[in-house]
C-alpha cells in the first residue's frame, strides 16, 4: 500500500516542487534586470505563459485543498472583499491577490516596476510551499476529497476554464485546457491504481478520453471553441457519472467548500444543483404536501395583502407583479409609499433570488426573510412596524387561525410574530423559481435549440467575456464552488445619454471601501427578456441597449469617471450580427413559467375599516 500510495503522491508533491522551483527561477529573472523599471518584458511574458500550463496541471487538488490561498497564485483580482465560504457568517475582509494574472496584466502596462512585480511573484511562491504541508499531503489519499476536487473541477470547466475568467491572455486559454485535461488523465490513472475499491468507472475514463480528444481537436481559434457542445456533450454527462460515483461509495465531504452543492442532483443545469437561500425560513422542517399547501396560501394572501404597509394601501405585489415575471417592467423605479417621489433602485424579480447567497444588489441581507422584513418596515417602501403588522394580520381570523395552526412546527419561535409572515411570504414566491429553460433542456439533452443560440451561448462564453461575470448554470455571480455573491463594478450611467455615472453607491454602503464603491450584485439573465428595464436603476429599456452598454467597455468605455470599474473598458468590437446572436441566447434563457392568478380576496378583519382595501394594493 505504501508504495502504491507513494506513486500516487509523487505526482502531487513532484508538480508542486517543480511549480515552485520555476517560480524562483522567475523570480530571479525578474531581480536581475537592471533599474527599477522592467525593460526586457518577452521572456517573461514567456516564462509566465510556461508556468501557468504547470499550474493548471495542479488546479484540480489546490482550488479545492485551500482557494483563499490559491489566490494568491493566480488570483484575478487585486483585492477583494468577497468572502469565499463565510460569506453569511462574517463581514468581508479585504483579500490582496497575486501570482500569474496580476503579474501578466501588470507586465502590460507602460511601465512595470520590478519590486512590485517581484512581489506578486513572490506571494505565488509563499502561497505554492503550503500546499506541501502534511496537513494537506496526508488528506489527499481519502476517496472523498478525491471525487469533491473532481466534482469542483467539472464545475469550473463548464463555468471558469473556458471563459478568460483568470486568464488575461486569450491565446493561452485553450492551449491551458489541454494541460489541464491531459494532466487530470494522469491524476485519474493513478488514483484508480492507489483505490481499487474506489475506482472510477471505465464509463467515466472513456467519457473523459472523449472529453480530451474534442479539446485536443479544438485547440485552434478560441473565437471558434464550441462551448455549448463541450459543456452539454462531455462536461455535463461527466458531472451525472462523478455524482453517482459519490452516492455510490457514500462519501462525505471534508471540507466547508461545499455546504451548498447538492449530492443528489446529475446535472449541472439542474435547479437544485446548489442551495443558497431556504424559502420554508421557519417552517424549514416542513414536508408534509397538505400542511405545506397551507403555508403557501397563506404566503399568497399576504403577498397581495397591502395590510403590510402603513397606510394599507401597498402590498408586496405593488412592485412585484406576477404576470410581468415578479417585477414591474412598466416604471424605471416605483414610487416610494408617499405615492410621488421615485425610489431609487429598480424593483428586481424575486424569481431565482433564491439562487443568491446574498439579497438586494448591494448584497444588504442574508436571507429573503430578513429582505421581507426589511421592505415592509422601510420608511419608503412599506413604512409599517412589526407590533402594528402583527396586530393587523391577526385581527384577521383566517391569518391567525391559519399561522396558530403552524406554530407547533416551529419550536425556536413558541409565539407568532414577524418571522411566521416572512416565511410563508418567501414559500409563496419561491416555488416560481422551480422552473426550467428552454436551453436547460438543450443541455440535458431533453430537446434542441436553434443554431444562432449555439452560436449565442458560444459568444456569451467567449468573445463576448458575459460569462466572466454571470456564471453557469443560473449566469449570476454566484461561481464555484457555488458558495458566494460576487459585486462587480459596470460604470452604469446615471441616463441612456451617458451625462453622469448613477449617484448610487450600491456594495459601498454595506462595505465601505474603494473597490466596493458602485459595486452591484450581478444578477441572473434568467427570464431576462421579461424583466425590463434593466441595471440597477432601470436605465435601459432593451437587452440590445445592454448588450452595446457592455460592448463599449461600459461607462469607462462611454467615456464616464469610473477609476474602480471591474469590467474591462476596452470595446469588444462586436458585430451586428453577434450581438443580435448574444440576445437570442439571452431569451432562450425565459423559463417555462406557469404564473397565477391574485387571489379573489383578502381575509375580513375586525377592524371593519380594513375591510376595503384591495388586493394587490392601490399603487
Amino acid at each position: 500500500m505504501e508504495d502504491k500510495e507513494n506513486a500516487y503522491l509523487v505526482i502531487y508533491k513532484k508538480n508542486i516542487k517543480h511549480l515552485i522551483n520555476e517560480q524562483s527561477k522567475l523570480l530571479a529573472e525578474i531581480n536581475s534586470q537592471e533599474g527599477k523599471i522592467i525593460s526586457e518584458k518577452a521572456i517573461l511574458f514567456s516564462k509566465i505563459r510556461e508556468q501557468r500550463l504547470l499550474l493548471k496541471g495542479l488546479d484540480f487538488w489546490l482550488r479545492y485543498l485551500e482557494p483563499t490561498t490559491y489566490k494568491k497564485i493566480n488570483g484575478p483580482l487585486p483585492v477583494e472583499w468577497e468572502t469565499e465560504v463565510f460569506e453569511k457568517y462574517e463581514k468581508p475582509y479585504r483579500r490582496e491577490g497575486a501570482g500569474y494574472t496580476l503579474a501578466w496584466q501588470y507586465l502590460n502596462e507602460d511601465q512595470t516596476e520590478k519590486d512590485s512585480l517581484a512581489n506578486l511573484i513572490q506571494a505565488a511562491v509563499n502561497a505554492s510551499k503550503v500546499f506541501l504541508n502534511d496537513s494537506i499531503t496526508t488528506k489527499l489519499s481519502d476517496p472523498s476529497h478525491f471525487y469533491f476536487c473532481n466534482r469542483l473541477f467539472l464545475l469550473n470547466l463548464s463555468a471558469i476554464y473556458t471563459t478568460g475568467f483568470e486568464c488575461p491572455d486569450e491565446e493561452s486559454i485553450l492551449p491551458e485546457l489541454d494541460a489541464m485535461t491531459q494532466s487530470v488523465k494522469t491524476i485519474y490513472d493513478s488514483y484508480n491504481t492507489l483505490n481499487p475499491l474506489f475506482q472510477i468507472s471505465s464509463a467515466y475514463l472513456q467519457k473523459y478520453q472523449s472529453l480530451m480528444v474534442f479539446v485536443k481537436s479544438n485547440t485552434g481559434s478560441y473565437q471558434n471553441f464550441d462551448h455549448y457542445t463541450f459543456i452539454k456533450d462531455f462536461v455535463n454527462p461527466l458531472y451525472a457519472l462523478n455524482q453517482q460515483h459519490i452516492r455510490e461509495y457514500k462519501l462525505s465531504s471534508k471540507s466547508v467548500v461545499d455546504y451548498s452543492l447538492s449530492k443528489a442532483t446529475n446535472s449541472i443545469f439542474d435547479k437544485s444543483l446548489y442551495v443558497a437561500q431556504n424559502p420554508k425560513g421557519l417552517y424549514r422542517r416542513i414536508s408534509d404536501p397538505k400542511i405545506l399547501a397551507e403555508i403557501e396560501r397563506l404566503g399568497k394572501l399576504l403577498f397581495y395583502d397591502p395590510i403590510l404597509s402603513f397606510n394599507n394601501q401597498r402590498a408586496c405585489a405593488s412592485c412585484h407583479k406576477s404576470e410581468q415575471a415578479f417585477t414591474d417592467t412598466l416604471v424605471r423605479t416605483n414610487l416610494q409609499l408617499d405615492g410621488q417621489t421615485f425610489l431609487t433602485r429598480n424593483s428586481p424579480s424575486l424569481i431565482n433570488s433564491m439562487y443568491n447567497h446574498l439579497i438586494m444588489l448591494d448584497g444588504k441581507h442574508l436571507s429573503l426573510q430578513e429582505q421581507v422584513k426589511a421592505v415592509i418596515s422601510n420608511s419608503v417602501e412599506m413604512g409599517e412596524t412589526p407590533e402594528r403588522v402583527m396586530k393587523k394580520v391577526l385581527d384577521c381570523k383566517d391569518y391567525k387561525q391559519g399561522f396558530t395552526s403552524l406554530l407547533k412546527y416551529t419550536p425556536e419561535e413558541k409565539e407568532l410574530g414577524f418571522n411566521h409572515l416572512a416565511s410563508a411570504i418567501t414559500f409563496y414566491y419561491g416555488k416560481f423559481s422551480k422552473y426550467s429553460s428552454e436551453f436547460d433542456e438543450a443541455m440535458n439533452n431533453k430537446t434542441e435549440v436553434k443554431n444562432e443560440v449555439k452560436l449565442g451561448f458560444n459568444l456569451f462564453m467567449g468573445k463576448a467575456q458575459c460569462a466572466t461575470c454571470h456564471f453557469v448554470p443560473h449566469f449570476n455571480g454566484v461561481k464555484p464552488p457555488y458558495v458566494g455573491s460576487e459585486f462587480e463594478v459596470l460604470g452604469v450611467p446615471a441616463d441612456s445619454n451617458y451625462k453622469q455615472l448613477s449617484p448610487d453607491v450600491g456594495r459601498y454602503e454595506m462595505n465601505p471601501a474603494p473597490e466596493t464603491h458602485h459595486a452591484f450584485r450581478t444578477g441572473s439573465l434568467r427570464n431576462i427578456s421579461k424583466t425590463k428595464p434593466y441595471m440597477h436603476n432601470g436605465v435601459f429599456n432593451s437587452l440590445e441597449q445592454v448588450v452595446e452598454f457592455y460592448n463599449a467597455g461600459g461607462g469607462a468605455g462611454k467615456g464616464l469617471h469610473v477609476p474602480n470599474q471591474t469590467l474591462s473598458s476596452d470595446s469588444l468590437n462586436l458585430s451586428s450580427n453577434e450581438k443580435s446572436l448574444l440576445v437570442q441566447f439571452m431569451k432562450a434563457l425565459d423559463e417555462h413559467l406557469v404564473l397565477e392568478s391574485p387571489p379573489a380576496a383578502l381575509p375580513l378583519s375586525k377592524n371593519k375599516a380594513l375591510n376595503t382595501r384591495k388586493v394587490g394594493g392601490e399603487f
